[in-house]
Protein backbone atom coordinates (compact mmCIF):
# COMPACT_ATOMS: atom_id res chain seq x y z
CA UNK A 1 0.00 0.00 0.00
CA UNK A 2 0.92 3.63 -0.96
CA UNK A 3 1.46 6.22 2.34
CA UNK A 4 0.30 9.68 2.03
CA UNK A 5 4.03 10.63 2.24
CA UNK A 6 4.95 8.93 -0.99
CA UNK A 7 1.70 9.82 -2.74
CA UNK A 8 2.99 13.84 -2.13
CA UNK A 9 6.61 13.15 -3.24
CA UNK A 10 6.02 11.56 -6.31
CA UNK A 11 6.32 13.03 -9.55
CA UNK A 12 3.11 14.24 -11.20
CA UNK A 13 1.43 15.86 -15.01
CA UNK A 14 -0.42 18.01 -15.73
CA UNK A 15 -1.91 17.58 -19.38
CA UNK A 16 -3.79 18.79 -21.42
CA UNK A 17 -7.24 19.41 -19.14
CA UNK A 18 -7.13 20.73 -15.57
CA UNK A 19 -10.26 20.64 -13.27
CA UNK A 20 -10.95 23.65 -11.29
CA UNK A 21 -13.73 23.68 -8.61
CA UNK A 22 -16.51 26.62 -9.63
CA UNK A 23 -15.64 28.75 -7.53
CA UNK A 24 -11.99 29.29 -8.73
CA UNK A 25 -13.23 28.61 -12.13
CA UNK A 26 -15.12 32.00 -11.35
CA UNK A 27 -11.92 33.55 -10.02
CA UNK A 28 -9.81 32.74 -12.83
CA UNK A 29 -12.18 33.81 -15.56
CA UNK A 30 -12.83 36.88 -13.53
CA UNK A 31 -8.75 37.57 -13.27
CA UNK A 32 -8.93 37.34 -9.42
CA UNK A 33 -7.04 34.20 -9.65
CA UNK A 34 -4.00 33.56 -11.50
CA UNK A 35 -2.39 30.41 -10.71
CA UNK A 36 -3.35 27.18 -8.98
CA UNK A 37 -1.69 25.53 -6.24
CA UNK A 38 -1.22 21.65 -6.70
CA UNK A 39 0.13 19.47 -3.86
CA UNK A 40 3.22 17.78 -5.09
CA UNK A 41 5.55 18.07 -7.91
CA UNK A 42 3.32 18.57 -11.19
CA UNK A 43 5.28 18.45 -14.27
CA UNK A 44 3.58 20.62 -17.23
CA UNK A 45 3.43 19.06 -20.38
CA UNK A 46 1.88 21.24 -22.89
CA UNK A 47 2.07 25.43 -23.23
CA UNK A 48 -1.72 25.41 -23.29
CA UNK A 49 -4.71 23.76 -21.07
CA UNK A 50 -8.53 23.62 -21.22
CA UNK A 51 -9.86 24.46 -18.15
CA UNK A 52 -12.79 21.87 -16.74
CA UNK A 53 -15.50 22.90 -14.26
CA UNK A 54 -19.08 21.86 -13.08
CA UNK A 55 -18.21 18.82 -15.92
CA UNK A 56 -17.83 21.09 -19.06
CA UNK A 57 -15.35 22.88 -20.64
CA UNK A 58 -15.23 26.87 -19.71
CA UNK A 59 -11.75 27.98 -21.00
CA UNK A 60 -8.55 27.09 -22.88
CA UNK A 61 -5.55 28.68 -20.78
CA UNK A 62 -1.51 29.27 -21.26
CA UNK A 63 0.46 27.97 -19.01
CA UNK A 64 2.86 31.39 -18.13
CA UNK A 65 5.25 29.44 -15.41
CA UNK A 66 5.87 26.84 -12.96
CA UNK A 67 7.25 27.21 -9.70
CA UNK A 68 7.90 24.57 -6.70
CA UNK A 69 8.27 25.39 -2.80
CA UNK A 70 7.81 23.96 -0.19
CA UNK A 71 4.35 24.36 1.92
CA UNK A 72 6.50 26.65 4.18
CA UNK A 73 8.10 28.59 1.77
CA UNK A 74 4.89 30.04 0.33
CA UNK A 75 3.90 33.78 0.86
CA UNK A 76 1.38 36.09 1.17
CA UNK A 77 1.94 36.67 -2.68
CA UNK A 78 1.47 33.49 -3.95
CA UNK A 79 -1.84 33.43 -1.67
CA UNK A 80 -3.34 36.57 -3.33
CA UNK A 81 -2.35 35.08 -7.04
CA UNK A 82 -4.26 32.06 -6.54
CA UNK A 83 -7.54 34.23 -5.49
CA UNK A 84 -6.49 34.07 -1.70
CA UNK A 85 -6.11 36.66 0.86
CA UNK A 86 -3.44 35.39 2.63
CA UNK A 87 -0.89 32.35 3.39
CA UNK A 88 -2.75 31.05 6.09
CA UNK A 89 -6.34 31.05 4.42
CA UNK A 90 -4.65 29.07 1.59
CA UNK A 91 -2.51 26.55 3.38
CA UNK A 92 -6.29 26.04 5.41
CA UNK A 93 -7.59 25.45 1.94
CA UNK A 94 -4.94 23.27 0.73
CA UNK A 95 -5.61 20.99 4.06
CA UNK A 96 -9.07 20.85 2.90
CA UNK A 97 -8.55 19.94 -0.37
CA UNK A 98 -5.76 17.39 0.04
CA UNK A 99 -6.29 15.91 3.99
CA UNK A 100 -3.04 16.15 5.91
CA UNK A 101 -0.47 19.07 4.34
CA UNK A 102 2.70 19.71 5.89
CA UNK A 103 5.23 22.50 6.36
CA UNK A 104 7.92 19.88 4.28
CA UNK A 105 5.43 19.15 1.52
CA UNK A 106 6.43 20.58 -2.11
CA UNK A 107 3.70 22.24 -4.02
CA UNK A 108 3.27 23.47 -7.74
CA UNK A 109 2.58 26.91 -8.77
CA UNK A 110 1.08 27.22 -11.90
CA UNK A 111 0.88 30.66 -13.59
CA UNK A 112 -2.64 30.93 -16.19
CA UNK A 113 -3.70 33.51 -18.64
CA UNK A 114 -6.94 32.91 -19.68
CA UNK A 115 -6.84 32.88 -23.84
CA UNK A 116 -10.60 32.11 -24.90
CA UNK A 117 -13.75 31.82 -22.82
CA UNK A 118 -15.68 29.21 -24.00
CA UNK A 119 -18.87 31.30 -23.49
CA UNK A 120 -17.56 33.99 -25.35
CA UNK A 121 -17.49 32.29 -28.94
CA UNK A 122 -14.95 33.33 -31.69
CA UNK A 123 -16.40 33.78 -34.90
CA UNK A 124 -13.54 32.82 -36.86
CA UNK A 125 -14.05 28.96 -35.78
CA UNK A 126 -17.78 27.10 -36.60
CA UNK A 127 -17.52 25.24 -33.64
CA UNK A 128 -18.96 27.39 -30.54
CA UNK A 129 -15.82 29.29 -30.94
CA UNK A 130 -13.62 26.38 -30.29
CA UNK A 131 -11.15 25.74 -32.91
CA UNK A 132 -11.05 21.97 -34.59
CA UNK A 133 -8.45 20.75 -32.40
CA UNK A 134 -10.08 22.06 -29.09
CA UNK A 135 -13.37 20.30 -29.68
CA UNK A 136 -12.03 16.86 -30.75
CA UNK A 137 -9.81 17.25 -27.30
CA UNK A 138 -13.55 17.68 -25.59
CA UNK A 139 -15.51 15.61 -27.54
CA UNK A 140 -12.87 12.63 -27.22
CA UNK A 141 -13.44 13.21 -23.09
CA UNK A 142 -17.46 13.89 -22.97
CA UNK A 143 -18.65 11.52 -25.80
CA UNK A 144 -16.72 8.55 -25.10
CA UNK A 145 -19.98 6.33 -25.73
CA UNK A 146 -21.97 8.03 -27.80
CA UNK A 147 -18.80 7.98 -30.82
CA UNK A 148 -18.50 5.44 -33.27
CA UNK A 149 -14.64 4.48 -33.14
CA UNK A 150 -14.19 5.56 -36.44
CA UNK A 151 -15.27 8.71 -35.22
CA UNK A 152 -12.83 8.64 -32.06
CA UNK A 153 -9.54 7.61 -35.05
CA UNK A 154 -10.29 10.71 -36.62
CA UNK A 155 -10.85 12.75 -33.95
CA UNK A 156 -7.61 11.13 -32.07
CA UNK A 157 -5.40 11.62 -35.35
CA UNK A 158 -6.82 15.03 -35.39
CA UNK A 159 -5.61 16.22 -31.93
CA UNK A 160 -2.53 14.51 -33.20
CA UNK A 161 -1.75 16.13 -36.35
CA UNK A 162 -2.69 19.74 -35.05
CA UNK A 163 -5.09 20.50 -38.38
CA UNK A 164 -7.25 18.96 -40.28
CA UNK A 165 -5.32 19.12 -42.95
CA UNK A 166 -2.91 17.14 -41.67
CA UNK A 167 -5.37 14.85 -40.02
CA UNK A 168 -6.75 14.34 -43.30
CA UNK A 169 -3.21 13.60 -45.16
CA UNK A 170 -2.45 11.17 -42.42
CA UNK A 171 -5.66 9.38 -42.43
CA UNK A 172 -6.76 9.27 -46.16
CA UNK A 173 -3.23 10.00 -47.79
CA UNK A 174 -4.21 13.42 -48.97
CA UNK A 175 -6.59 16.13 -47.97
CA UNK A 176 -9.41 15.51 -50.38
CA UNK A 177 -11.25 13.70 -47.74
CA UNK A 178 -11.17 16.39 -45.21
CA UNK A 179 -15.07 16.11 -45.18
CA UNK A 180 -15.13 13.10 -43.02
CA UNK A 181 -13.09 14.91 -40.30
CA UNK A 182 -15.38 18.10 -40.43
CA UNK A 183 -18.60 15.82 -40.40
CA UNK A 184 -16.80 14.18 -37.22
CA UNK A 185 -16.61 17.19 -35.86
CA UNK A 186 -20.13 18.60 -36.81
CA UNK A 187 -21.57 15.40 -34.84
CA UNK A 188 -19.14 15.65 -32.21
CA UNK A 189 -20.43 19.60 -31.60
CA UNK A 190 -24.26 18.81 -32.16
CA UNK A 191 -23.87 16.31 -29.19
CA UNK A 192 -21.77 18.08 -26.71
CA UNK A 193 -24.42 21.08 -27.13
CA UNK A 194 -27.21 18.20 -26.84
CA UNK A 195 -25.74 16.71 -23.72
CA UNK A 196 -25.11 20.45 -22.37
CA UNK A 197 -21.51 20.17 -22.55
CA UNK A 198 -21.11 23.28 -24.75
CA UNK A 199 -23.98 26.32 -25.38
CA UNK A 200 -24.66 27.44 -28.94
Amino acid sequence: MVSDRSKKSKKLFLGRHLMLKKEYADKLLSGEKKTTIRLGIVNVKYPEVIIHSGGRPVAKARITYRNVKKVRELTDEDARLDGFPDKRTLIRELKRVYGRVTPDDYVTIIGLEVIQRFDEPVDEYPYGGLTPVDLARIALRYLKEELSSEEKDILLELTRAGSIRLAAISLYGSIHKRWRIRRALRRAYKLLVEKGVLTR
